[in-house]
């Protein structure tokens, strides 16, 4: 099958078809911490606008450290996706942070736009490390002064997969 790249604005004259403007790796190393940041974690970029031109994606990297939470934020119109690579993620949510949940390795994590949420490591002794996806190349975070409540309501997530419900 051919394409004719010239029509997408893709041509490079003298190069092989998509040799620029094709795939590309980010190595680990070259993640930006240059981002919108929250308190109490470190954002690093990995594919944006600024770095690989990408127009309805931003995904990066989030560490907690150990005992460590986030201030209150949203993301205003993005939606958010973290997976957990390693250690135990609480996630508090609502008007007042009245409502909880907790995901492991392997999890993944929807946030719905303008949602008011806190990220915490739930391990006192191990660092958070998640991936983060949003549905926009912006890197949007408002934070915001939320008085939370003092004990949260557990909310379990209940999907076709686990409908029992699962924590």
């Amino acid at each position: 099958m051919s394409h004719d790249h010239a029509d997408h604005g893709h041509s490079h004259e003298g190069d092989p078809a998509w040799k620029h403007d094709g795939v590309r790796v980010i190595a680990a190393h070259q993640l930006d911490a240059n981002t919108a940041q929250t308190p109490g974690m470190n954002r690093a970029a990995a594919i944006n606008f600024a770095r690989v031109g990408a127009q309805k994606l931003w995904a990066g990297t989030v560490t907690i450290h150990a005992d460590a939470k986030t201030g209150a934020h949203h993301h205003g119109h993005l939606e958010s996706v973290i997976y957990v690579v390693r250690g135990r993620a609480r996630m508090r949510w609502g008007e007042k942070l009245e409502f909880t949940a907790e995901a492991g390795p392997g999890d993944f994590i929807y946030v719905p736009p303008y949602v008011p949420h806190q990220e915490i490591n739930a391990s006192a002794t191990e660092t958070l490390e998640c991936v983060l996806c949003r549905s926009d190349g912006e890197a949007v975070a408002v934070n915001l002064d939320i008085e939370p409540v003092e004990k949260p309501e557990s909310v379990l997530w209940v999907d076709p997969t686990h409908p029992r419900g699962g924590v």
